[in-house]
């Protein structure tokens, strides 16, 4: 059970080492532009592997549970699902559900556990595999593997860990079936929880320190881009880096080379920037483009 490619490598190995009987992915939806119906990641593998697709809107549906539990499963194998899985699901595998969770938990449990680790400046992350419960992100755990952070931007630091969780849910698995698996409880005293990020998180305002609005760009997406105002245009910033150019906070300027935008400790180049409607593009050329003189202005976006 997932839906976005952090699942795929789980999927894959799954495929490799194991009889998987049914995958189940979030129903499509329409994406880009044009609204186009698009395959989810784990679907569009799923299929490609020959393996039966299901994509019911809940699993709160007493056919569903019916289905699966006709299906008999050892395990049930879940990886950034997007779906609560009730008591009657749980209770459905031979031995249990468990879950590949981006965060060394206790910590960071919930839905955007990778962006969380990057905003908050974490020096390392990691991967859980637990035991599925009712509570989101509760259950024991019976690995726990450390992945440095480093500048890692959420798409390339969330490929690393689906690699390590697809590894280890594969080791998870041999002790589940050689019955040497250990579980740990979870620490409910030194729990946090990683909510959703917003636009707000991302945002780049004059007042963040450098390392601040770095780790807003690294912790950026479609969804929830880092976005600043230069003048009347907004941009998306994608990629950006520590300069040794002083400029004040809200200042900017194009020195023919480079985009700069100074903060309230420093100024960042704006490396690759993505203009509304427009592709992500370089930010000196963009700059180039637009007429960017020697000395403007800049504004958080509203």
């Amino acid at each position: 059970m997932g839906t976005p490619a952090f699942a795929v490598p789980s999927l894959r190995s799954l495929a490799a080492r194991h009889e998987v009987q049914a995958v189940y992915t979030r129903p499509d939806r329409p994406s880009g532009r044009g609204r186009t119906i698009t395959m989810s990641p784990v679907n569009d593998v799923a299929a490609s592997l020959g393996l039966e697709v299901r994509q019911p809107a809940t699993l709160r549906d007493d056919e569903e549970v019916a289905f699966l539990d006709a299906l008999a499963p050892d395990v049930i194998c879940v990886a950034a699902y997007g779906l609560i899985l009730p008591s009657a699901v749980l209770s459905v595998p031979r031995y249990c559900a468990v879950n590949v969770h981006a965060s060394l938990l206790p910590e960071y449990r919930g839905a955007a556990p990778v962006h969380r680790a990057i905003l908050d400046g974490k020096s390392v992350t990691g991967v859980s595999i637990m035991r599925m419960e009712e509570g989101l992100d509760t259950g024991p755990y019976a690995s726990r593997i450390t992945v440095q952070v480093g500048d890692s931007t959420v798409d390339e630091l969330t490929a690393v860990l689906a690699d390590v969780g697809a590894q280890a849910l594969i080791d998870v698995l041999r002790d589940i079936e050689s019955g040497s698996v250990r579980w740990t409880p979870q620490d409910d005293a030194n729990a946090t929880y990683a909510h959703k990020v917003t636009r707000d998180d991302v945002a780049l305002d004059p007042t963040h320190r450098v390392d601040e609005a770095l780790r807003r760009v690294r912790a950026s997406t479609r969804s929830a881009p880092a976005r600043l105002r230069v003048g009347d245009t907004i941009l998306t910033v994608t990629k950006a880096f520590a300069t040794a150019t002083h400029l004040a906070p809200g200042q900017a300027t194009f020195d023919g080379s480079r985009l700069i935008a100074g903060f309230a400790d420093g100024s960042i180049a704006l490396a690759e920037v993505r203009p509304a409607g427009r592709a992500s593009m370089d930010g000196a050329c963009f700059a180039r483009g637009a007429r960017f003189g020697a000395a403007c202005s800049w504004t958080r976006c509203p």
